[in-house]
């Protein structure tokens, strides 16, 4: 009685019916993306600060040589966010707030800290020039999975935290 349909089993490969299920997860809105990017404008210049106070004084310990660690202030959201969604929390401090992470979809499982770097980067260039902005946010809108331009590149996603 419950033998599987001729055939079914075979060509999906699996044993009796259905498939294996993929990790749930529920897609995040562009307005909490939003929020949590507004938060962590916040975070970033009290990082961008604590570094600024880090440097001076490693400057004034080596007598102005720890000074040339001034050049890595421009990228300090880009470690911040490698930092944070490369990190055990899978999210910025911001997202976090708004109950956001990065997975990989089809797997779930974390991003590591270079594609977190890399995948701020590229937000930040796509933020930086009005046309990509927009055709980066025009994915996310078109898409049912609201998974911006970046995302897509990189086969992340936003979703809410469980």
């Amino acid at each position: 009685m419950l033998d599987n349909p001729t055939g079914y089993s075979d060509r999906l490969g699996t044993p009796g019916y259905g498939l294996p299920a993929r990790l749930p997860y529920v897609r995040a809105s562009l307005g909490a993306r939003f929020v949590a990017y507004l938060l962590d404008i916040l975070f970033i210049f009290g990082f961008t600060a604590l570094l600024t106070v880090a440097i001076t004084l490693i400057g004034v310990i080596t007598f102005g040589l720890g000074w040339t660690l001034f050049a890595v202030l421009p990228a300090s959201g880009i470690l911040y966010s490698a930092i944070t969604v490369g990190g055990a929390g899978q999210a910025t401090w911001g997202m976090r707030m708004m109950g956001l992470r990065v997975v990989t979809p089809e797997t779930g499982t974390r991003v590591d800290v270079i594609t977190a770097g890399v995948h701020a980067l590229l937000f930040y260039v796509a933020i930086s020039t009005f046309l990509l902005w927009f055709v980066d946010m025009l994915f996310g809108f078109m898409r049912s999975d609201r998974r911006l331009g970046h995302d897509l590149l990189l086969g992340l996603a936003v979703v809410r935290a469980p």
